[in-house]
């Protein structure tokens, strides 16, 4: 049953004033970004589940993909919708609320109360559009880093997270290595391979040849390119599902027709759905922040930051780590994972493996796969009990 009672939030409201907890930061705490650009007032918007120890131990930083928030495990202010990840996070769950202080926030350059392009300049008092500098994924850490700070936890217990949130998870491992005691990612890669990138670029030249785009000042000249950025994510979309996945749900079935129209309307049932994933995700995110978050990902290459060598990333690390990939999965494949691992093996840390049966694709991440869930449980669990939780 529906509720009546909750009232959906403003999109560009939330960009400002989240209806979430919000970090604000000013001149004493600034934000240095790779690209060279200090931001000296910017805030952070976040959520929190469980409670904190008294040893302050247990805290796990769940860190999300490209187009998730900070909502990972309670309702969505903008869609009314559950959070994206409470298939894993949750009293009794994998990652269990009961034990741990979980913490989500939204990534910088995003769009749900975190600084980014959607959010007003204070210099400006308009909306930074593409004045906002580019951002990197060790500037999300960063980010975290302070909000981490600001909440008095010295060490996390966990960093975790799939696709762009295990970019930020090796990130985690490799700034701060003292600070992470165990990471969890999940199909993710220490770099971003040119087919990524090539499928990046297709879906932000969408939003930029919308005429409503307006060269990125869409929000000061009252326009929305809807048409670009729901183009990109029907094509991303697609990256995020294997063949197999799309042939079971639709097949080559007909949309409430029994015959072909001979005209572009949406015959096919996997046309709908991917105009209806279009059409949902432009009512909950910002075309910006669509391309500069998918720029971040784009520049990512943890070995290119240590001489080329990947395990140089981990030297000396303590962290212990559980990689996990799925047999599926085209946008990041197994090989990716094995990579990582095998440069975790070199640094000589504490590693283990598993590549999950699935034939989900990308997102079984997010999905009801039990394999995942045991693996995470088993994994939390050991690492838990050698820090005394």
């Amino acid at each position: 049953m529906s509720d009546l009672s909750f009232t959906l939030a403003d999109p560009l409201k939330e960009a400002n004033e989240p209806s979430s907890a919000v970090a604000r930061f000013g001149p004493e705490t600034p934000l240095l970004m790779d690209c060279g650009v200090v931001l000296e007032h910017w805030q952070i918007a976040y959520q929190t589940y469980g409670a904190l120890n008294e040893s302050r131990s247990n805290a796990v930083l769940v860190c999300h993909a490209l187009t998730g928030d900070q909502h990972v495990a309670s309702r969505n202010p903008i869609t009314g919708k559950g959070g994206w990840w409470t298939a894993m996070i949750g009293p009794g769950k994998p990652i269990d609320t009961e034990r741990f202080f979980v913490i989500c926030a939204n990534v910088i350059g995003g769009c749900t109360g975190t600084t980014g392009p959607a959010s007003t300049n204070p210099e400006t008092g308009k909306p930074w559009g593409l004045s906002f500098p580019m951002v990197t994924i060790r500037d999300m850490v960063r980010a975290q880093r302070h909000l981490i700070d600001s909440l008095g936890i010295d060490s996390l217990f966990c960093a975790a997270g799939g696709s762009m949130g295990g970019m930020q998870v090796l990130q985690w491992a490799a700034s701060y290595p003292e600070r992470v005691f165990c990471a969890l990612p999940l199909a993710t890669g220490a770099k971003h391979s040119a087919q990524n990138i090539a499928f990046h670029e297709v879906g932000r030249q969408a939003v930029m040849a919308d005429p409503d785009w307006r060269g990125g000042r869409y929000l000061e000249e009252g326009t929305r390119p809807s048409k670009g950025l729901s183009v990109a994510r029907m094509g991303a979309h697609i990256t995020y599902l294997s063949e197999p996945a799309l042939h079971r749900k639709f097949g080559r079935r007909l949309q409430d027709r029994e015959a072909p129209t001979f005209s572009f309307d949406a015959d096919f049932q996997v046309e709908s759905y991917l105009r209806h994933q279009g059409v949902s995700f432009v009512e909950r995110f910002d075309a910006n922040s669509y391309l500069y978050v998918t720029r971040a990902m784009d520049y990512f290459d943890l070995a290119a930051d240590h001489d080329g060598v990947l395990a140089k990333a981990f030297a000396g690390t303590k962290t212990r780590f559980c990689v996990a990939s799925f047999t599926s999965d085209w946008l990041f494949p197994t090989a990716d994972s094995r990579a990582i691992v095998h440069a975790l093996n070199a640094a000589g840390a504490s590693v283990s493996f598993v590549e999950l049966e699935s034939d989900k694709g990308h997102d079984a991440f997010l999905l009801e796969e039990p394999n995942l869930f045991a693996t995470t449980r088993g994994f939390l669990g050991a690492a838990a009990r050698a820090r005394g939780i």
